[in-house]
């Protein structure tokens, strides 16, 4: 029998979409070739992100008003929910899907041609395979360190931390901590680099993590759990075919794309459009915002989100999260670009001048 729907990809935005269209009653069929594979990436993202339907226990912790530094203490006023990987995963059962166990070599729409030469076809076929890496697409890294929450000795959660005792030469390529609960006992400590093309590679955010412990007076044996992060920000594309990375559901500016994708895979799985003209607009309006943060000076780059955090809350919102936003993340650019120093307003305004409205909103301007 033809599936409704087939999913190729089994990370957690192909996953959740599989799962929400067995939930609504759909025949679903699987592709990845490691379908039983455990997750051991860290996810988070904003409390208010999440959707109704997904089980309360999969939040491990929440920090009602996270911290920034940039070059100044800046609150975020906007809860942080921290993800149990493992329980995220149980919690979006496939029970009811078909599973198979290959590598899709091939999607086109209705169909998918896998590895070992077989083929599936379905009523609908969605590539959420993530994005692949290129060194022409600029990459997030990060690497961290899982230790004992009472080594901590009461460090606030940060949300992203610039303070330049990490040990990085003047002018090199930035990177800030990223500090967050795991549960009760431990605590994720991660020196990540935002963007680079190319990116920090895992020994250098190593080397800067343990320098900057060293010099907060933090505790550590050198034995506890390592956590490597290393994926594309660019080259997502809007679509009907793609979901999570791939589909353009990962914030260009930030890396984050798995709370997004938990908020649209109820939409995704009932065939209804997310990428309306005010999306496709609002994505290409990240893409340009990528752009300004690579072509910022290194040591500007605390300056450009002292600058980000002083917004209104509203504003934060608007860019960090309205996927759909075109008014509330063009008004937050603008915002952001009129409050900047001069010096940077010009980096910025050379990096973003290719950005074009698609034909279809500018057929909606007055």
């Amino acid at each position: 029998m033809t599936p409704d729907l087939v999913v190729c990809g089994l990370g957690p935005a192909g996953r959740a979409l599989a799962h929400r269209a067995v939930a609504r009653g759909l025949t679903v069929t699987v592709v990845d070739p490691a379908p039983e594979r455990r997750w051991t990436a860290t996810y988070a993202t904003w409390a208010d992100e999440l959707p109704d339907w997904l089980a309360p226990e999969v939040v491990a912790a929440t920090v009602p008003r996270p911290l920034a530094w940039g070059t100044r203490a800046h609150r975020v006023d906007r809860p942080y929910a921290v993800l149990d990987t493992g329980r995220l995963q149980a919690a979006l059962t496939l029970s009811d899907a078909n599973v198979v166990a290959d590598r899709a070599a091939g999607i086109a729409p209705g169909r998918v041609t896998l590895a070992s030469g077989a083929t599936i076809t379905g009523g609908r076929v969605i590539d959420a395979r993530g994005l692949a890496r290129s060194p022409a697409r600029a990459e997030q890294t990060a690497y961290g360190v899982i230790v004992d929450a009472r080594s901590c000795g009461g460090l606030d959660p940060l949300f992203m931390d610039w303070r330049p005792d990490n040990g990085a030469a003047p002018g090199s390529l930035p990177s800030f901590l990223y500090a967050v609960p795991l549960d009760e006992k431990r605590m994720l400590l991660e020196e990540t680099c935002l963007a680079g093309r190319p990116a920090l590679t895992g020994a250098q955010l190593r080397a800067r993590l343990r320098h900057r412990l060293d010099a907060r007076g933090f505790r550590y044996t050198g034995d506890e759990p390592v956590e490597h992060v290393r994926f594309p920000v660019q080259g997502g594309r809007p679509g009907a075919r793609r979901f999570g990375a791939a589909g353009g559901f990962l914030h260009p500016a930030t890396g984050y794309s798995v709370g997004a994708a938990l908020a649209s895979a109820d939409a995704v799985a009932a065939g209804q459009d997310v990428w309306p003209a005010a999306a496709r607009v609002v994505h290409r309006l990240r893409a340009a915002g990528l752009r300004a943060l690579l072509a910022l000076p290194p040591d500007d780059l605390p300056l450009f989100f002292d600058t980000f955090f002083a917004l209104p809350p509203a504003s934060q919102r608007a860019y960090l999260s309205g996927r759909t936003d075109l008014a509330g993340t063009a008004s937050a650019m603008s915002a952001l670009f009129v409050a900047l120093p001069g010096r940077l307003r010009r980096r910025v305004a050379a990096a973003t001048l290719g950005f074009r409205f698609p034909r279809e909103v500018e057929m909606l301007r007055p």
